[in-house]
């Protein structure tokens, strides 16, 4: 399920220009070298939109790589199709002292095609190159330029690529005509750019100065959001002989719907007739919709195209109703084809999707936002989601991929933002019950039933249809406990629109618990262990939960003859922020002893101020989740 469609455009790389002349790693300054693994020394990035469809972009690009950790930072990697034409490289390599060490040009680039491995058909190539360089630190130079037919897509500017990057200069310069009409989004930049006009052309300069390089922040919001960036979206556009003008969603919406989709939706009279003869028993608009929702995962596969136009406009309703495969796009047209041949209405949408939620901006429309396809319905009060790109997949069901985000709907009166559902904490269960006999030697085994639900359902879904060996194998990547073996594995769907998978295993563990002396090593929590997280100073960033969920243990251990259980002392914890709850309980009864634990984590973006709070309250949760009781054994 988790293709979406992609546009190979411009790389985003930084880009730059120098105005030194010597690469000596002595002169970067001091403080743009503390925590930083690259430098970018000197940045230009020139973007010259001619006219719509002849845009150049010229890139120079200077930086110092510290270690090993930076070389990334070093590599070039540029996409070309049809639209995109490179139009030259050529670089060098300094090493510490600023000396020239080598120069590469464009044949010195490994070229090979940028298919991903799911994709039927792509016509994009990748260039890249990585000097070969291993004393460090050193500087590589690039200087290329691209040639793009079209205008529908300009690169964005974000000076600072990565925490560990540091910025001593970037500067991003837009070229336009001084009628052409642009719309820019500003992020984070507290500068004025420079403009000059004239009758031929109008120019604007950002410039980016001495930006640190910062540590990394654990639950942090995702680098796009707060980095320093500019985004330019023209408002008439040249993509692949289509043209169109947008200055707003609405607008953008509509052209996608009359000029992309509009004329894909047509089924052959056969297809209509086998449609309203599918449906002809069902009484309700959702029922129907589930009927024909079924018949699509039956009938037919995700493949990704990427030809073109492809990577926004689907292939025909008729061509998927013939071939049985298509993309999301493909997909989506297809089933809103079906959905329309029994009179019910539906949404074509575009959505950023990933497990990181992500938002069409509202206020800033532009056509690279989004990444995948997704299919509303209305039904009149019961609005209903289908993600369409998967066999499995539940009727009504979004998972974390795309729930929980405006999305773009294109319709025939034009493009308006819809939310997708939220799965919430409350939702993303996971309900875990064990019993287990632990014997003389400290081995444990029985059987564990756990239910998955929301976001938790999918992480499970995936076991399905996989062989015996292949699901013991990937339970024990999941579970990552020593030792540990299963016997026996099952597993059970409720598939619908909250869907739930039930798991059951037959487990052995053999020395859970160690033997020491005369004292037995219990570990009460085997099974669900929640990991410390660093405490920071000076936090600058909020902190950011992207998805909570709600974790639910029952275990009981039937101990062994030989545990003297008259010395067992109960535990009880429990404690609450506004980050979650945690309850952690032990009793006995006889020589059954019973561990119960329940952990909620609550989603949400939080003040910069109160990270050491939420530390505290997870490592409080880790700490309580690694108790082991010593227990004593008879004599």
């Amino acid at each position: 399920m988790r293709f979406s469609f992609t546009v190979f455009f411009f790389l985003l790389v930084s880009v730059v220009g120098f105005a030194q002349d010597s690469y000596d790693v002595d002169l970067i300054p001091a403080n743009l070298r503390n925590r930083a693994n690259a430098c970018i020394r000197n940045e230009e990035t020139t973007i010259d939109m001619r006219s719509p469809d002849n845009v150049m972009l010229h890139v120079k690009k200077a930086i110092t790589v510290f270690n090993q950790n930076g070389e990334d930072e070093a590599r070039l990697v540029l996409y070309y199709d049809k639209n995109i034409s490179i139009k030259g490289i050529k670089g060098e390599v300094y090493n510490s002292v600023g000396k020239l060490t080598n120069k590469f040009s464009q044949n010195d680039f490994a070229d090979m095609s940028a298919a991903d491995g799911f994709s039927l058909f792509v016509d994009s190539r990748v260039k890249h190159y990585l000097p070969s360089v291993n004393k460090y630190p050193y500087t590589v130079v690039y200087n290329y330029e691209i040639r793009n037919r079209q205008n529908l897509i300009i690169p964005d500017w974000s000076p600072k690529p990565a925490d560990d990057v540091s910025v001593e200069k970037s500067t991003y310069t837009f070229i336009c005509k001084p009628t052409d009409q642009v719309r820019i989004k500003t992020q984070n930049y507290s500068g004025i750019p420079e403009v000059i006009t004239d009758e031929k052309q109008k120019k604007t300069i950002w410039i980016a100065n001495n930006i640190l390089a910062v540590r990394t922040e654990p639950y942090s919001p995702a680098h796009e959001t707060y980095a320093t960036s500019i985004q330019i979206a023209p408002q008439a556009f040249y993509y692949y002989n289509h043209k169109g003008s947008y200055t707003n969603w609405k607008e953008l919406g509509k052209w996608i719907y009359d000029d992309l989709l509009a004329e894909r939706k047509a089924l052959s009279p056969a297809t209509i007739e086998m449609v309203k003869e599918l449906v002809k028993n069902e009484k309700t608009e959702k029922d129907k919709a589930r009927k024909i929702y079924q018949y699509l995962q039956d009938k037919t596969r995700y493949i990704s195209v990427q030809i073109g136009i492809g990577g926004f406009q689907p292939i025909a309703a008729s061509e998927v109703d013939r071939l049985g495969y298509g993309d999301c796009k493909a997909l989506v047209n297809y089933m809103q084809s079906l959905l329309s041949a029994a009179n019910i209405d539906s949404y074509y949408c575009v959505v950023s999707a990933g497990s990181e939620k992500r938002s069409m901006d509202p206020e800033y429309a532009s056509m690279v936002q989004g990444n995948h396809i997704i299919l509303c319905m209305p039904l009149k009060g019961d609005t209903t989601w289908l993600e369409c790109t998967s066999q499995k997949i539940p009727f009504g069901f979004l998972s974390d991929f795309t729930d929980d985000r405006l999305v773009l709907a294109c319709t025939a009166e034009g493009g308006k933002l819809l939310h997708t559902p939220k799965l919430t904490t409350a939702e993303n269960l996971q309900i875990r019950k064990a019993d287990l006999i632990v014997q003389l030697d400290g081995s444990i085994s029985g059987k564990m039933n756990t239910v998955y639900a929301g976001s938790q359902y999918e992480n499970q879904e995936s076991l399905i249809g996989k062989s015996i060996t292949e699901q013991h194998k990937l339970l024990k990547e999941a579970y990552n406990i020593d030792n540990i073996d299963f016997e026996a594995v099952s597993f059970a769907q409720k598939k619908d629109i909250s869907p739930k998978l039930t798991e059951d295993v037959s487990i052995n563990i053999r020395n859970y618990a160690p033997i020491n002396g005369n004292k037995m090593f219990l570990q009460l929590n085997a099974f669900n262990l929640r990991r410390s997280i660093p405490e920071i100073k000076n936090r600058t960033l909020p902190v950011y939960i992207n998805r909570g969920y709600t974790d639910e243990d029952t275990i009981v251990y039937t101990l062994p003859e030989n545990i003297n259980t008259a010395l067992i002392i109960g535990q009880d914890k429990a404690f609450k922020s506004p980050f979650g709850e945690y309850v952690c309980k032990a009793s006995l009864v006889d020589n059954k002893l019973t561990y119960y634990r329940k952990f909620i984590l609550n989603d949400g973006t939080f003040p910069a101020a109160q990270y050491n709070e939420f530390s505290k309250f997870i490592n409080d949760v880790n700490a309580a989740d690694y108790l082991k009781l010593a227990l004593s054994l008879k004599k």
